[in-house]
């Protein structure tokens, strides 16, 4: 997958509380789109680049706390983010 994909959304410029209902859809679409960690990964390094939403661990968090997300997905991501988090802290 290529972050070309990802120019599309409309999150840019969106609070978290004024994130419209097209725009959740289309950013969980995303989350379900990626396969692997590094679809993962890079997702979230654009996201978080591209956005001023927040850190994409808290959209999911919030996503979760909301229900507009299944606990088996928002696990795998948050798996990846921290995950790939520690290996970055233990790399220092």
């Amino acid at each position: 997958m290529t972050l070309s994909i990802y120019k599309n959304m409309t999150t840019t410029q969106v609070s978290p509380n004024k994130m419209t209902k097209g725009v959740q859809e289309a950013l969980v679409d995303q989350l379900r789109a990626c396969k692997s960690q590094q679809e993962i990964l890079d997702f979230e390094q654009w996201f978080n680049s591209k956005t001023d939403i927040g850190p994409l661990s808290e959209v999911i968090c919030n996503f979760l706390r909301t229900r507009s997300i299944s606990r088996g997905l928002a696990a795998k991501w948050l798996s990846t983010l921290i995950k790939n988090k520690e290996e970055k802290i233990n790399s220092l």
